[in-house]
């Protein structure tokens, strides 16, 4: 079957798909706006005769990994009539795009999965999970008074202050989304939305909270703080509305301190999987991380089976990625014996930080010997997975 990518005049017809699969209806005079919206989009479809049977859309944005910007391919919009499905044509859309991906130099990418297990097939993997904490207005607890003030602020009122903040935090994670300021007017800004900013006594914009309160309940839908003086800054700011609301839902990075200081800490708590990644080129990435210990060497044989290029051996160690492959297809020449054998799944979910190589090994995704996972284990510096944005 054909893969091609859409042109301008295809983008009615892949709305029409998008309106029929995932169930909702754009008003006529909204149209021209979403056909802007996906100028920058590849969009790539298959075809039956004069029908876009199905089709997938890649979006250029990049990711923040270890204070480095890395070229991300996002994969949205994947949808089918439902007189194609079962023919296999999203399995040729997604691995039609890993070799866009590649050409564009895209060298990892991320999706909203409505399956994990199928997107798992195709070596993706978990980046990061999402807590969400409820809180009943009878835990509203203020603590100590800090030296700062809060400023609220609105959409309209944007300012690059809560920008700085948001790359900050950046740098503490990997996975996370470099937002340009029309992502921030156009994707994080949710209907009725407010910002709130803490500034420490110095004036200083140390945290954010995106909240919005609507029919007793408050609802923050992003909170980033820089330390933990903006942290119980903003925690007194929400319990200053316990007059009128009767629950506070908050949405948190999964390693976010939340609820743990809080003077009532058993609240309710839910954690779930969120997003997923994958690496498209697994030796440009390689190349790229910060691995530790680099006088030590270590061999990793990798497979990927949907993204023959990154199969063969490698070498890290002494300062440098040595790759081992075969010109013409993906498998390593003589492989030395020694080493570690994963996929491409276990690669990207150790290069994002979201498991640990020993983890892995001891669920049974890494094969090699006790003392080769425990240099890997070393190699690998501590890391932190998370993604707040959605697309």
């Amino acid at each position: 079957m054909l893969v091609r990518e859409l042109t301008e005049d295809d983008f009615l017809e892949s709305m029409k798909l998008s309106m029929y699969a995932f169930q909702y209806k754009v008003p006529e005079s909204e149209i021209p706006v979403r056909k802007e919206g996906v100028k920058n989009h590849k969009i790539l479809g298959i075809w039956d005769d004069d029908t876009l049977a199905a089709k997938l859309h890649i979006i250029p944005f990049n990711v923040v990994m270890n204070d480095a910007e890395w070229k991300m391919g996002g994969i949205a919009g994947v949808a089918t009539y439902p007189e194609y499905r079962r023919n296999g044509y999203v399995k040729s859309l997604i691995i039609d795009s890993l070799k866009q991906m590649r050409d564009s130099d895209q060298i990892v990418s991320l999706l909203h999965p409505f399956d994990f297990s199928f997107y798992r097939k195709f070596g993706w993997e978990i980046l990061s999970e999402k807590k969400k904490i409820t809180i009943e207005k009878m835990d509203l607890k203020f603590l100590e008074t800090q030296q700062g003030s809060i400023r609220r602020y609105s959409k309209e009122t944007h300012n690059d202050e809560i920008e700085k903040i948001y790359q900050q935090f950046c740098s503490q994670y990997t996975g996370m989304l470099k937002r340009e300021t029309n992502w921030w007017k156009q994707n994080v800004y949710h209907k009725d939305s407010q910002l709130a900013v803490y500034y420490n006594s110095e004036i200083e914009a140390k945290g954010y909270i995106l909240y919005k309160v609507k029919e007793s309940k408050m609802e923050v839908q992003e909170l980033v703080a820089l330390d933990h003086e903006a942290r119980k800054g903003l925690w007194n700011f929400i319990c200053q509305h316990d007059s009128m609301v009767e629950t506070v839902t908050m949405n948190l990075a999964s390693q976010d301190p939340f609820p743990y200081f809080l003077p009532q800490p058993k609240v309710k708590t839910e954690v779930y999987p969120y997003f997923m990644a994958r690496i498209v080129d697994a030796e440009e990435c390689l190349r790229r991380f910060p691995f530790l210990h680099e006088e030590d060497s270590l061999f990793l044989h990798l497979e990927d089976e949907h993204a023959p290029w990154n199969n063969g051996s490698y070498l890290l160690g002494k300062g440098e990625i040595k790759v081992f492959k075969e010109k013409t297809g993906g498998q390593c020449v003589h492989p030395p014996k020694k080493g570690i054998r994963l996929n491409i799944n276990s690669l990207s979910a150790i290069l994002f930080g979201y498991k640990r190589p020993m983890e892995l090994y001891e669920m049974g995704y890494l094969n090699g010997s006790k003392a080769e996972m425990e240099l890997f284990e070393k190699k690998v510096p501590a890391l932190k997975s998370t993604f707040f944005d959605f697309f």
